[in-house]
């Protein structure tokens, strides 16, 4: 439901983006009716390739960027920022261009600013232009206008990240040394019980941030840890699939975890879920849903809709019994997909921070 609903909402941007002339309702339903068959499939057994794989892969239907980050200001009060940039094909192949405005190429960021008090969410849409958006290589750059992630090298990192918004801002240094984490396969991350789902992802849930978070004119210097997910597609979900809960979770200094779930659209119940224990030198092991446990603890009502912001997590094989609790409950972001997504904190066998996002409810 979510993949239909974001492609819809995309597809209608695009059109009034792009400046379609005759016969743009027949062009937007040729965009809407074509399968992802039409676009290059998720194949297991290739190899991603660094720095290759940051930049972007126009082949495939959908792609992001994904960075959450756990930090404490000067005073040490917890608080959370979440950077997205969403790429989406709206046409399987490069058409001959008509202008420097014709492109097959649609733009989404979204960014917020978390504290157990407030939760503040912005979005910005663009066709890919070299002047409006875009991802470069050298140097490595993902971008909507002034939201951005601009790194020295090929590399993501070190980076900073600017996102200003009415409301709040930020403007961040971003390092890391760790080796990247290939999820699922070496990459190749199943998303159903029959194998017939599948995206390319890879994580680098190790990165220290540092600098300033600004919210409501007040300005904080503050310090943490970052977690970036790299993901991209031609098929997310099944139709059979309504959605799913996805956790970033820091047992320690050294070992993270992730977490997902993807849950059945008539019965709401999950129906594939995978976990993976990941380690700082790059090490690390993955789980099934015959070894995870997530039962919902606390639900939490948010226009007339409950969302699941306690949860307990087990791992039994590696002696993981975790309580999951969001700083800010009411952290439902607002945006045209609307879905919700902020820092939680940890209890139980491990303490820590992390993230959660909830979508599909």
């Amino acid at each position: 439901m979510m993949r239909h609903i974001l492609i819809l909402i995309l597809a209608l941007s695009t059109a009034l983006l792009i400046g379609c002339e005759e016969k743009s309702s027949e062009s937007l339903g040729n965009w809407l009716g074509q399968s992802e068959q039409s676009y290059t499939p998720v194949v297991k057994g290739k190899a991603l390739e660094f720095p290759h794989d940051h930049g972007p892969h126009n082949d495939f239907r959908h792609e992001w960027w994904y960075l959450t980050a756990n930090l404490i200001d000067e005073n040490g009060k917890a608080l959370g920022i979440q950077w997205t940039q969403f790429r989406v094909a709206v046409d399987p192949q490069q058409k001959p261009s008509s202008g420097n405005w014709h492109s097959q190429q649609m733009y989404m960021a979204h960014s917020a600013v978390t504290t157990g008090t407030l939760h503040y969410a912005d979005e910005k849409w663009s066709r890919a232009h070299p002047e409006l958006a875009g991802v470069e290589s050298a140097p490595f750059r993902v971008f909507i206008d002034d939201w951005q992630w601009r790194s020295s090298t090929q590399e993501l990192f070190p980076a900073t990240l600017i996102a200003k918004s009415k409301e709040f801002s930020y403007s961040l240094t971003l390092t890391s040394s760790a080796p990247y984490q290939k999820q699922g396969e070496q990459g190749y991350s199943v998303k159903s019980a029959d194998k017939s789902v599948a995206s390319y992802y890879y994580s680098q849930p190790f990165i220290q941030v540092s600098g300033e978070v600004t919210i409501d004119g007040h300005r904080h210097n503050v310090t943490g840890q970052g977690w970036i997910d790299r993901e991209w597609s031609s098929q997310f979900l099944l139709d059979s699939q309504q959605g799913w809960d996805w956790f970033a979770l820091r047992l320690n200094k050294e070992t993270s975890l992730v977490v997902f779930q993807l849950r059945d659209s008539s019965t709401g119940e999950a129906n594939y879920a995978h976990a993976k224990l990941m380690h700082e030198d790059g090490s690390g092991q993955a789980f099934s849903i015959d070894d995870i446990t997530l039962q919902v603890i606390q639900q939490t009502a948010i226009e007339g809709r409950p969302y699941p912001t306690s949860w307990r997590i087990q791992i039994p094989s590696q002696q993981i019994d975790v309580s999951v609790s969001a700083l800010n409950p009411m952290a439902k972001m607002p945006l045209t997909v609307p879905y919700w997504e902020g820092p939680v904190s940890l209890s139980g066998s491990h303490s820590g921070t992390g993230y959660m996002e909830l979508t599909g409810y």
